[in-house]
């Protein structure tokens, strides 16, 4: 199998994980902390800014390579076994298509760049 065979079937996958957290959170039976983690998971994986700039060689991907991975995999560490399996089944079912939104684009750039200046301003 290709290279790129390969990194398509990881997206799809992580897509669909992404897709079933989504409806986890939506589950009036997930617990407050899962909640927390599953929302900083999906606001990081669709936001248009990274922790580390993609132009940035090599370092830019690495952020999307491990981070997002991770956030992942700690969401559904958290997440109770019942509540997961079924919303996997529903992601499947149901597949979630996101359409452009420039609100919450311009909403993303401007958290992120409230929490830079809080940072290198404090």
């Amino acid at each position: 199998m290709r290279i790129i065979d390969v990194l398509k079937t990881r997206a799809q996958k992580i897509k669909k994980e992404l897709t079933a957290l989504y409806y986890a959170y939506r589950d009036p039976e997930t617990p407050l902390l899962p909640k927390v983690v599953i929302g900083f998971t999906l606001g990081y994986a669709l936001s248009p800014i990274d922790l580390i700039p993609d132009f940035i060689p090599v370092l830019g991907y690495l952020d999307d390579l491990l981070l997002i991975p991770a956030l992942i995999s700690l969401s559904i560490r958290l997440i109770p076994k019942e509540i997961m399996d079924l919303s996997r089944k529903r992601a499947e079912a149901e597949p979630v298509s996101l359409r452009k939104n420039w609100f919450f684009a311009l909403l993303f750039v401007l958290i992120w760049a409230a929490l830079l200046a809080a940072i290198f301003f404090n």
